[in-house]
Protein backbone atom coordinates (compact mmCIF):
# COMPACT_ATOMS: atom_id res chain seq x y z
CA UNK A 1 0.00 0.00 0.00
CA UNK A 2 2.96 2.34 0.00
CA UNK A 3 2.64 2.99 -3.69
CA UNK A 4 -1.06 3.76 -3.45
CA UNK A 5 -0.42 6.25 -0.63
CA UNK A 6 2.34 7.90 -2.63
CA UNK A 7 0.06 8.09 -5.62
CA UNK A 8 -2.75 9.57 -3.48
CA UNK A 9 -0.33 12.12 -1.98
CA UNK A 10 0.84 13.13 -5.46
CA UNK A 11 -2.78 13.52 -6.61
CA UNK A 12 -3.52 15.68 -3.56
CA UNK A 13 -0.41 17.77 -4.18
CA UNK A 14 -1.40 18.18 -7.85
CA UNK A 15 -4.92 19.26 -6.84
CA UNK A 16 -3.51 21.78 -4.36
CA UNK A 17 -1.03 23.04 -6.96
CA UNK A 18 -3.87 23.31 -9.50
CA UNK A 19 -5.99 25.38 -7.08
CA UNK A 20 -3.00 27.58 -6.23
CA UNK A 21 -2.30 28.14 -9.94
CA UNK A 22 -5.98 28.97 -10.55
CA UNK A 23 -5.90 31.57 -7.73
CA UNK A 24 -2.71 33.06 -9.15
CA UNK A 25 -4.26 33.13 -12.64
CA UNK A 26 -7.32 35.02 -11.29
CA UNK A 27 -5.01 37.44 -9.47
CA UNK A 28 -3.00 37.94 -12.68
CA UNK A 29 -6.22 38.66 -14.60
CA UNK A 30 -7.23 41.26 -12.00
CA UNK A 31 -3.76 42.83 -12.16
CA UNK A 32 -3.92 42.81 -15.96
CA UNK A 33 -7.29 44.60 -15.95
CA UNK A 34 -5.98 47.08 -13.40
CA UNK A 35 -2.90 47.80 -15.53
CA UNK A 36 -5.04 48.16 -18.67
CA UNK A 37 -7.18 50.73 -16.85
CA UNK A 38 -4.07 52.61 -15.74
CA UNK A 39 -2.72 52.62 -19.31
CA UNK A 40 -6.07 53.82 -20.65
CA UNK A 41 -6.18 56.65 -18.12
CA UNK A 42 -2.57 57.58 -18.91
CA UNK A 43 -3.36 57.69 -22.64
CA UNK A 44 -6.47 59.79 -22.03
CA UNK A 45 -4.53 62.13 -19.77
CA UNK A 46 -1.74 62.34 -22.35
CA UNK A 47 -4.21 63.05 -25.12
CA UNK A 48 -5.89 65.69 -22.98
CA UNK A 49 -2.52 67.27 -22.22
CA UNK A 50 -1.58 67.21 -25.90
CA UNK A 51 -4.96 68.70 -26.82
CA UNK A 52 -4.51 71.49 -24.25
CA UNK A 53 -1.02 72.22 -25.57
CA UNK A 54 -2.37 72.35 -29.14
CA UNK A 55 -5.17 74.68 -28.10
CA UNK A 56 -2.72 76.97 -26.29
CA UNK A 57 -0.47 77.03 -29.35
CA UNK A 58 -3.46 77.81 -31.59
CA UNK A 59 -4.55 80.63 -29.29
CA UNK A 60 -1.05 82.18 -29.32
CA UNK A 61 -0.92 81.95 -33.12
CA UNK A 62 -4.37 83.51 -33.40
CA UNK A 63 -3.41 86.42 -31.14
CA UNK A 64 -0.19 86.96 -33.14
CA UNK A 65 -2.13 86.94 -36.42
CA UNK A 66 -4.68 89.37 -35.00
CA UNK A 67 -1.94 91.78 -33.91
CA UNK A 68 -0.23 91.50 -37.31
CA UNK A 69 -3.54 92.11 -39.09
CA UNK A 70 -4.18 95.22 -37.01
CA UNK A 71 -0.69 96.54 -37.76
CA UNK A 72 -1.05 95.88 -41.47
CA UNK A 73 -4.52 97.39 -41.53
CA UNK A 74 -3.42 100.53 -39.73
CA UNK A 75 -0.32 100.97 -41.89
CA UNK A 76 -2.26 100.36 -45.09
CA UNK A 77 -5.04 102.71 -44.04
CA UNK A 78 -2.49 105.41 -43.32
CA UNK A 79 -0.52 104.93 -46.52
CA UNK A 80 -3.40 104.45 -48.96
CA UNK A 81 -5.57 107.22 -47.62
CA UNK A 82 -2.69 109.68 -47.93
CA UNK A 83 -1.34 108.51 -51.27
CA UNK A 84 -4.42 107.64 -53.33
CA UNK A 85 -6.32 110.52 -54.98
CA UNK A 86 -10.09 110.47 -54.44
CA UNK A 87 -10.93 110.76 -58.12
CA UNK A 88 -8.90 107.63 -58.92
CA UNK A 89 -10.66 105.70 -56.17
CA UNK A 90 -14.06 106.83 -57.43
CA UNK A 91 -13.28 105.93 -61.03
CA UNK A 92 -11.93 102.52 -59.98
CA UNK A 93 -15.10 101.86 -57.98
CA UNK A 94 -17.22 102.83 -60.95
CA UNK A 95 -15.15 100.67 -63.31
CA UNK A 96 -15.52 97.61 -61.07
CA UNK A 97 -19.24 98.28 -60.71
CA UNK A 98 -19.59 98.54 -64.49
CA UNK A 99 -17.62 95.31 -65.03
CA UNK A 100 -19.99 93.39 -62.78
CA UNK A 101 -23.18 95.24 -63.67
CA UNK A 102 -23.54 96.79 -60.24
CA UNK A 103 -24.90 100.13 -59.25
CA UNK A 104 -22.64 102.22 -57.07
CA UNK A 105 -24.98 103.65 -54.49
CA UNK A 106 -22.42 104.64 -51.90
CA UNK A 107 -19.74 107.00 -53.07
CA UNK A 108 -16.88 108.65 -51.32
CA UNK A 109 -17.79 111.52 -49.04
CA UNK A 110 -17.83 114.73 -50.99
CA UNK A 111 -18.06 118.29 -49.86
CA UNK A 112 -21.61 119.35 -50.61
CA UNK A 113 -21.94 122.29 -52.96
CA UNK A 114 -25.41 123.00 -51.68
CA UNK A 115 -27.45 121.97 -48.67
CA UNK A 116 -30.34 119.52 -49.01
CA UNK A 117 -33.24 119.95 -46.68
CA UNK A 118 -33.89 117.06 -44.36
CA UNK A 119 -37.41 116.49 -45.79
CA UNK A 120 -36.03 116.15 -49.33
CA UNK A 121 -33.32 113.82 -48.02
CA UNK A 122 -35.91 111.65 -46.23
CA UNK A 123 -38.04 111.52 -49.38
CA UNK A 124 -35.09 110.42 -51.50
CA UNK A 125 -34.05 107.86 -48.89
CA UNK A 126 -37.57 106.41 -48.60
CA UNK A 127 -37.98 106.26 -52.38
CA UNK A 128 -34.62 104.51 -52.70
CA UNK A 129 -35.51 102.00 -49.98
CA UNK A 130 -38.92 101.34 -51.52
CA UNK A 131 -37.32 100.76 -54.91
CA UNK A 132 -34.76 98.36 -53.43
CA UNK A 133 -37.46 96.46 -51.53
CA UNK A 134 -39.51 96.08 -54.72
CA UNK A 135 -36.43 94.76 -56.58
CA UNK A 136 -35.72 92.25 -53.83
CA UNK A 137 -39.33 91.03 -53.83
CA UNK A 138 -39.21 90.64 -57.61
CA UNK A 139 -36.01 88.59 -57.43
CA UNK A 140 -37.02 86.44 -54.46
Amino acid sequence: MGNVEKLMNQIMELKLTSKRLQREARKCNKDENSEKLKVKKAIEKGNLQKMLETMDSFERQFVNMEVQAELIESSMAGSTSLSTPEDQVGSLMQQVANDYGLEVSVGLPQVAGHAISSKDEEKVSEDDLSRRLAELKACG
